[in-house]
């Protein structure tokens, strides 16, 4: 959400804006003084955002449960399927327009970002959706992903992590961790990956998080939080490529070891994880370190008050970036969850405020008269 002051605020107070404002809803409840007449239309279910189209991924892809996910949690919105635009760009994760019933555009290679955010502008009655890939978004398209987030585009970008590039059949990616042996690095990857989460905090975005291809219950939840958020949401997703990097996030789902790794956080809550304290809670927990940074402790070994609370809401994203600092190519220590979600002025908001405010300035909207006049105007180029 972002903060917005003016006459609807009580006392003049700010007012916090869903990343949905301007977005109508399917049902009309009307006001207490003047209730709809009519009944509200039937609710939508995961069949309605189903699309006819066969599904093409590879068996056993992660991104069978993330579009299940997707389809599943969008009825709750309450929003027309005309309401709602996928632009996803070149992979596999960028099939998923075909895949949902809504308006979608299967873009071109890491430009996702950059007509989503035109249509963002233009349309303030749409919900904007991107999906894209850690090749698609961190490679050819990390520029376009970086000024989105900057620019606190009222977007919903979803970032398929599978450490590989799939659909041109297993190269590495920016995110394959050091030594990879794919068939383009075969004597193993000398490349530093990108973490998105530190990279999306460097960038100043508004929202970030990170959850699981596979944890239903926990991808909905950050679902439902990004959505809401006014501005650019970014939300990195574990997903696994059974066929060029199976297993690359076992470790995470395996009922034992993810005890273990699986740092979840909360906003308002101590950072506590791993195998239950006699308390009942986490015996790992983090610290301020010695040198800036932050620590893994166990809680036995160290004061109640010592443990971090988690502040998502902090307008500094330093504590933010030190978190998602924890998570190794090893995996032995991952925060998932939301790590930054704080209100800042749109880009979109702010730009039609700007034609606006212009178009008052002149009297009102152009003409043909003015658009002719502009045509056969002094400022011309001739071209010998």
């Amino acid at each position: 959400m972002s903060i917005e002051t003016g006459q609807g605020s009580p006392l003049g107070l700010p007012v916090l804006r869903s990343g949905l404002d301007g977005v109508p809803r399917r049902t009309a409840a009307g006001t207490a003084a003047a209730p709809s007449t009519q009944d509200p239309p039937a609710r939508l279910t995961k069949k309605d955002f189903t699309s006819d189209s066969e599904v093409r991924w590879c068996p056993g892809c992660g991104d069978y449960a993330i579009l299940a996910a997707v389809q599943s949690f969008l009825p709750e919105l309450d929003i027309a399927r005309e309401n709602i635009v996928c632009v996803s760009g070149i992979g596999c994760s960028s099939r998923f327009p075909y895949y949902l019933d809504t308006y979608g555009m299967h873009s071109i290679h890491g430009r996702a970002p950059a007509i989503a955010t035109g249509l963002a502008v233009s349309r303030p009655d749409l919900s904007v959706w991107v999906v894209t890939g850690d090749g698609d978004a961190l490679s050819i398209g990390g520029n376009h992903l970086i000024h989105a987030m900057r620019r606190n585009v009222n977007l919903t970008i979803l970032l398929f992590n599978n450490r590989i590039y799939g659909l041109t059949k297993g190269q590495y990616s920016p995110t394959s961790p050091p030594g990879l042996v794919t068939k383009s690095t075969p004597a193993g990857s000398l490349d530093t990956p990108f973490n998105p989460v530190s990279l999306a905090l460097g960038a100043e975005a508004t929202f970030v998080a990170r959850t699981l291809d596979s944890d239903r219950k926990h991808l909905t939840s950050v679902l439902r939080e990004a959505v809401q958020h006014r501005g650019t949401s970014l939300v990195e997703i574990y997903q696994n490529c059974p066929i060029f990097n199976d297993g690359a996030f076992d470790v995470l789902k395996d009922a034992t070891q993810s005890q273990a790794r699986l740092i979840r956080l909360e906003h308002g809550r101590p950072i506590r994880f791993g195998p239950p304290a006699p308390d009942g809670l986490g015996s790992r927990g983090v610290v301020r370190g010695s040198q800036c940074g932050l620590e893994v402790v166990d809680v036995a070994e160290v004061p109640a008050d010592s443990l971090l609370v988690h502040d998502a809401h902090a307008a500094d994203p330093s504590v933010a970036f030190a978190l998602s600092r924890l998570d190794e190519e090893t995996l032995s220590h991952v925060p998932v969850g939301v790590f930054r979600s704080v209100q800042r002025p749109t880009y979109d908001d702010a730009v039609r405020e700007q034609v606006d405010e212009a178009v008052a300035a002149s009297g009102g909207p152009a003409t043909d008269q003015d658009w002719y006049a502009l045509l056969a105007g002094r400022d011309t180029w001739t071209v010998d």
